[in-house]
């Protein structure tokens, strides 16, 4: 087949590195991934490799879903943990932020705070529970700690990359112009860097999510990770799967939201990709 112009047309293929598709072939994709890991669950189950009540069936966990919000109002649940992460995740943000800003423009900076970051980037924050319980005791100031340590030196880290990755020319002619140290970082450093901080930001929501659990296992008497740990002494691992996929829906959710954001306020990066 070929072209107008007569040059033979090129055959698009499945798998093209780098190639866009279609949204009605992306959202058939993407329904079709969920279709086939539900299908496994069931064949799974039907096999009856391991006992019913230790692995049920998806229509089971979407019967105990369905069980939790009408009869156990499991919504509280779901908005006290929605509360604990975004409130974690805001104090966070308000510190990675202009920190990481920072380290990645003087490198003064970076050399002052980055040993303290790195050395408390590998320490896991499930290790600090003693501690905070000590410290706060086994209320919401625990939880949200723990929340807050399990992002914030991942978070200060790669705003600083991203902050480090903006073009020296760009600065160069911005402080050739006659630009101060602060209007060059306000005008020229930030607005650069806010498109990644944007990304980085959404991929530590995403990791805060996974810490909620953790968060809310010890002496909680609310929130998703508390409705597990009550269902476990139960064995109603229905209720347990059932919290999981909440979790990720809201996981989910967020990140959409967080992705809505960056395509709202840098349309013109959508468009060069």
């Amino acid at each position: 087949m070929t072209s107008p112009s007569g040059a033979p047309r090129r055959r698009k293929r499945v798998f093209e590195f780098k190639s866009d598709i279609s949204a009605g072939w992306r959202i058939l994709l993407g329904v079709s991934v969920w279709v086939v890991f539900f299908a496994l669950w069931q064949f799974v189950t039907w096999l009856e490799l391991t006992p019913a009540i230790l692995f049920p069936e998806p229509g089971k966990v979407v019967q105990a879903l369905y069980v939790l919000f009408t009869e156990n109002g499991f919504h509280k649940d779901v908005l006290i943990s929605i509360k604990r992460v975004l409130i974690s995740f805001a104090l966070a943000s308000a510190v990675a932020v202009p920190l990481g800003v920072l380290m990645g423009s003087f490198r003064t900076v970076e050399a002052f705070f980055s040993p303290l970051v790195s050395a408390w980037r590998y320490l896991p924050a499930p290790s600090f529970i003693p501690l905070l319980l000590m410290w706060f005791g086994a209320g919401e100031g625990e939880k949200l700690a723990l929340l807050f340590i399990g992002v914030i030196w991942f978070l200060i880290t790669l705003i600083a990359d991203h902050t480090k990755a903006i073009s020296a020319d760009l600065i160069n002619t911005s402080v050739t112009l006659g630009g101060s140290r602060w209007q060059v970082l306000r005008t020229v450093v930030v607005p650069a860097a806010l498109p990644n901080i944007i990304v980085a930001m959404r991929q530590m929501l995403a990791v805060s999510w996974t810490y909620l659990v953790i968060a809310e296992i010890t002496a909680a008497d609310a929130g998703i990770g508390a409705m597990m740990m009550r269902a476990k002494r139960f064995l109603h691992v229905d209720q347990i799967m059932a919290g999981i996929l909440v979790i990720g829906v809201l996981g989910l959710a967020f990140d959409y939201l967080l992705r809505l954001l960056h395509r709202t306020a840098f349309p013109y990066l959508e468009k060069e990709t």
